[in-house]
């Protein structure tokens, strides 16, 4: 999943605390519902601008009197998904108090003008944030329009029949099913990363020689992780030195996960380094 924190697009405080929520039934999906350019494509420098201008919008809305942004996450055309409310926390944008309360939102930043039919990559984008809320939020299965249970055109008829058709992952181009006693060629394994060399790395990195090198290979792949979230910089990442500006991103990502105290200091743990992998798909852990 190509994941953008809400560090990294910018995103504004809320302006009321959030309704947390346990579980939901499962996502609903909804489109802009405006005009959007359709050089959008083309231009991925542009949709953090977007999300943020949706988020400046909404909590300019007196009306609504919205809390936040009022999706869980948004997903541009490029499939990446941006952290919205987030997991766990009530949408605002299903219609009423029950239905925000049933199903999560996910907006795809699709109009009803321009921009109207769906990437491929955004249809990769739009399952890897409902699989993430299922994880994430305990979301259930339903995966369904706004428009369901809610007079509105929301989310447009191309991605609704994508909906209604179960939200599948588009097949590669030109490809086809996998067909019984046809070998198919095997995906490379992901790269491991050692937690034991990591911890000795955030240990000792930040109090030798600047740009010391303790598990240079593993350090590479986790600054990698914490830039493609946002919590470092081009500048440190890719060094090979868990140094202290890596130690304070890793400590961001911890409370990101919800650790606070000695469980948020900057020292990778199992779970964390293994969410952290799983996230950006860049590495699995070993010991």
């Amino acid at each position: 999943m190509k994941f953008v924190s809400r560090k990294a697009w910018g995103a504004k405080p809320s302006r009321y605390n959030l309704v947390r929520i346990a579980s939901t039934r499962g996502v609903k999906v909804h489109y802009e519902g405006t005009e959007v350019p359709a050089d959008l494509v083309d231009h991925h420098e542009r949709c953090d601008d977007r999300v943020r201008a949706i988020q400046a919008s909404h909590l300019a809305n007196d009306v609504e009197d919205y809390s936040d942004i009022a999706y869980n996450a948004a997903v541009c055309p490029h499939g990446y998904v941006y952290e919205g409310r987030g997991a766990h926390h009530k949408t605002g944008a299903n219609g009423n108090a029950t239905l925000n309360a049933n199903h999560y939102a996910v907006l795809a930043l699709l109009g009803s003008k321009g921009l109207i039919k769906p990437t491929d990559a955004m249809l990769h984008g739009l399952r890897d944030a409902i699989e993430w809320l299922r994880d994430e939020g305990d979301a259930g299965t339903e995966i369904l329009g706004h428009k369901d249970g809610y007079a509105t055109q929301c989310p447009g008829k191309p991605l609704y029949t994508w909906v209604q058709a179960g939200a599948p992952r588009p097949q590669a181009a030109g490809g086809s099913k996998p067909t019984a006693g046809k070998p198919q060629p095997s995906k490379p394994a992901k790269p491991s990363v050692s937690l034991a060399k990591v911890v000795q790395a955030a240990r000792t990195d930040p109090h030798a020689a600047q740009g010391h090198q303790t598990y240079a290979v593993g350090v590479r792949l986790v600054e990698k992780a914490l830039l493609e979230l946002g919590y470092l910089t081009s500048r440190y990442a890719g060094d090979g030195s868990f140094g202290s500006v890596t130690v304070t991103a890793y400590a961001a990502w911890q409370r990101h996960l919800g650790y606070s105290g000695t469980a948020a200091d900057g020292i990778p743990g199992r779970t964390s380094l293994s969410k952290l992998g799983a996230t950006t798909g860049l590495f699995t852990v070993t010991s």
